[in-house]
């Protein structure tokens, strides 16, 4: 393919509407190329008359609805998790061992929780914690359990997405329980806050250690019905590389919207089906563990290209977990960090790097579609409004 088609090709298949990186872009936008002709505007962009000053805050763009998509109902908060309430522990991922098991069940009692266990929680079914129909239905057995008041994974590792068909987030909405979890699990939360529309939980899994950081966020988001507030920095990273250093500006500015988001793998593989994160005007959080610079490139500028980034008003970046470059034949092309300034800088939304999120010993609990606040310059996340509420129906 010449150059000529080559940016033709581009031009047709991008649209010109999303922001590129410049390695793409001068591929498209090549001011030698005479068959340039810029694009014509969405058929939805209003003009704007230049003499007269634009509005302070930009709006969201509203998506279109299809046909037959009913009408988006009213964001639900869940209920607060009581002192000594119920926690069922599922595996909707993968599994653990029998010692694992028993330690996390111990570990929830410890702390003062009533505790049942799934029957599916043990390594049964290759890297599945048993079959599709078995992990979606023990979860959808907790959510209409009336006993229990929250639902915990035991572990990520893969498998959500493969289930996310077989549930029912209408019903998961009516028991308006707290569902909780990260790394693959990003998958099942953000689907209740797209599809279920009410707040679910990137945080602790049962086989994590709530030691006193964890527990304490874990505490203001969940089980308490007032704003969580402000989180900055825990003690666990203080190191010199910049995977180990305290958490990092990467562009300033402060910016509130509903925050999305989780493991970017999962985030990346949401899109294209009826799960993905809608970043417009939100918070967008991501983290990463055990994957190599140059597949965070590659992640980073799907995000990118597919105008995921410059959709969102600000980049909560939690800890990329042993994701330096190893033996990798392209560890050459750039460090962890130069890839992740060299995406996010040219947005200008505001975005830090190392927030206490992610495949970590000290983890928030992100309240994922609440309202939160990105200071990039302070390098916090602070948390707007109560996560859950008492037992009375509160609407958006």
């Amino acid at each position: 393919m010449s150059k000529a088609d080559r940016r033709r090709f581009l031009r047709a298949a991008l649209g010109g509407t999303v922001l590129l990186p410049a390695a793409l872009r001068a591929q498209v936008l090549d001011p030698n190329d005479s068959t340039f002709v810029d694009p014509p505007p969405p058929p939805d962009t209003p003009r704007v008359d230049p003499s007269r000053s634009p509005p302070s805050e930009p709006r969201t763009p509203r998506r279109r609805k299809r046909k037959d998509e009913p009408e988006e109902l009213p964001l639900l908060y869940p209920y607060v998790l009581p002192r000594g309430g119920t926690i069922a522990v599922c595996a909707p991922a993968g599994g653990v061992t029998r010692g694992d098991a028993n330690d996390a069940e111990a570990a929830l009692r410890g702390l003062g929780f009533r505790v049942k266990m799934g029957e599916h929680l043990l390594k049964g079914y290759g890297y599945l914690a048993g079959r599709d129909e078995e992990r979606a239905g023990e979860l959808m057995r907790f959510v209409n359990d009336s006993e229990v008041d929250a639902i915990m994974a035991v572990r990520g590792g893969y498998g959500v997405m493969r289930i996310l068909p077989m549930l029912d987030f209408a019903a998961i909405r009516a028991s308006r329980k707290i569902i909780v979890g990260y790394s693959d699990i990003t998958a099942l939360v953000n689907a209740i806050y797209r599809l279920s529309r009410m707040v679910a939980f990137h945080g602790p899994v049962a086989t994590s250690a709530f030691e006193r950081y964890s527990l304490d966020s874990f505490r203001r988001v969940v089980m308490s019905a007032s704003p969580a507030g402000t989180f900055g920095d825990s003690d666990e990273f203080n190191g010199s590389r910049f995977t180990e250093r305290r958490a990092s500006t990467i562009v300033s500015g402060r910016k509130q919207g509903r925050i999305v988001g989780g493991n970017l793998t999962l985030v990346t593989g949401l899109m294209g089906t009826p799960y993905e994160i809608d970043t417009r005007g939100a918070i967008l959080f991501i983290e990463e563990v055990e994957e190599e610079p140059y597949k965070i490139d590659r992640m980073l500028t799907q995000l990118a290209i597919s105008g995921k980034l410059a959709a969102c008003n600000g980049v909560a970046i939690g800890r990329f977990s042993k994701c330096e470059a190893g033996g990798s034949t392209y560890r050459l092309i750039g460090s962890l960090e130069e890839i992740i300034r060299r995406t996010l800088e040219p947005l200008g939304v505001p975005a830090v790097y190392g927030l206490p999120i992610g495949h970590i010993r000290s983890k928030i609990t992100v309240p994922v579609g609440v309202l939160a606040t990105l200071d990039a310059d302070a390098r916090t996340l602070t948390f707007d409004e109560a996560a859950v509420v008492e037992r009375e129906t509160r609407s958006e």
